[in-house]
């Protein structure tokens, strides 16, 4: 046996042992016996003057999960507190004073709303605090778009709010979580973030919240903006910045979440050929309040469904038209009359993305053209 063959498990267990080396968070409980008007997050790291203070709140995901192989795609996520992460990442400590908070630690795809008002409430709370410059959300890549743009219509802050995660575990050979939360550090702790709205980081690029979409279900380079591209990129501990989004978003936003415990019930039907129309009656029986199709093409409707789509809209749901296919725009009034259907086109909003859009807009409204101009204003 060579010293390559003995040198690499010794250094993968090594790796691993590190990540598991916990400094321990506090519990609930303890958090709510020292919560003052707003509660700090967590330390364990001497604090430098010099630099700007960062936050980073966890919600668990791939880049905190921990898997049996370091060279299988097998792995339970949100296994891994934040503090241990962040052993991954000592250079982070020359950029910004770095805090951490557990907010939630599950997989992104038990994400839920229950979390995303949590999130933002959290977020707005300590944005408030003088001595917080910007924010680094952890979460799970399944459903990272969607939360990245609940929390663009909703933040109230212009200082920095930057989401990341991980196509590989912690313990995976190569893993890319830490390359990721380091340059999600260095854009949030970066001056020219301010005022751009939640960016998502992932695999040097820099998106949009609004724009990004997951395309890829393992590779690394599974994020982009099919409509627009990145507008930054991250290289060599730096942030360089190429477009700015001209959407509202953040403090530019009308929703206020701040008294909001439950968002209205959206679900979402997706179109093919020879669909049942009667999944839309089951979804309007189950009470939903708004329903997004994934029409085919131009967001259209299957006939049998458009009529279901008209008995809905007269009973007070509110439908919106978007698209299956990944990239483009769902237009108004083009196959399909929105205003003699009652429906509202989704613009550049992919189905799930539409959907988060849908119940934001609910808590303010229920009238057609009111929504529209929302979908074309965000």
């Amino acid at each position: 046996m060579n010293r390559v063959t003995v040198f690499r498990p010794a250094l993968i267990l090594s790796i691993v042992a590190i990540l598991w080396q916990s400094v321990p968070l506090q519990t609930i409980a303890q958090r709510k016996k020292t919560r003052k008007d707003i509660p700090a997050p967590q330390t364990t790291r001497k604090h430098n003057p010099n630099l700007p203070n960062v936050v980073i709140l966890a919600t668990g995901g791939t880049i905190a999960g921990a898997g049996t192989s370091s060279v299988g795609t097998a792995y339970t996520a949100g296994q891994i507190p934040i503090e241990s992460l962040l052993q991954a990442v000592p250079e982070a400590t020359k950029v910004a004073n770095i805090t951490g908070e557990q907010v939630a630690q599950v997989g992104s795809q038990a994400m839920n709303d229950e979390v995303w008002l949590k999130l933002a409430k959290r977020i707005n709370e300590l944005a408030k605090k003088s001595d917080v410059d910007g924010f680094v959300i952890t979460h799970g890549t399944d459903t990272q778009e969607e939360t990245a743009l609940f929390l663009n219509l909703t933040v109230k802050t212009d200082k920095p709010v930057v989401m990341v995660g991980a196509m590989r575990s912690a313990t995976a050979i190569s893993a890319d979580g830490p390359k990721n939360l380091y340059d999600a550090i260095v854009t949030a702790a970066s001056p020219s973030s301010k005022g751009r709205g939640v960016v998502v980081c992932m695999n040097d690029n820099l998106f949009s919240a609004r724009d990004v979409v997951k395309v890829n279900t393992t590779n690394v380079d599974a994020f982009h903006a099919p409509n627009s591209g990145p507008i930054g990129f991250v290289l060599d501990g730096k942030v360089a910045w190429y477009s700015l989004s001209l959407r509202k978003h953040t403090t530019q936003t009308e929703f206020d979440i701040s008294n909001v415990d439950k968002l209205p019930k959206v679900d979402i039907l997706y179109g093919y050929s020879n669909v049942d129309p009667n999944l839309v009656d089951a979804l309007v029986n189950d009470g939903t309040k708004g329903i997004v199709i994934a029409g085919v093409g131009n967001g259209n409707l299957y006939p049998a469904v458009e009529e279901r789509v008209k008995a809905a809209v007269k009973k007070g749901v509110v439908v919106v038209r978007s698209s299956r296919v990944m990239s483009g725009r769902t237009t108004m009034d083009a196959e399909t009359d929105d205003k003699v259907l009652g429906t509202i086109a989704s613009d550049e909003f992919n189905p799930q993305k539409a959907r988060v859009l849908l119940q934001l807009a609910l808590l303010k409204t229920t009238d057609q053209d009111t929504i529209q101009q929302m979908f074309l204003r965000y």
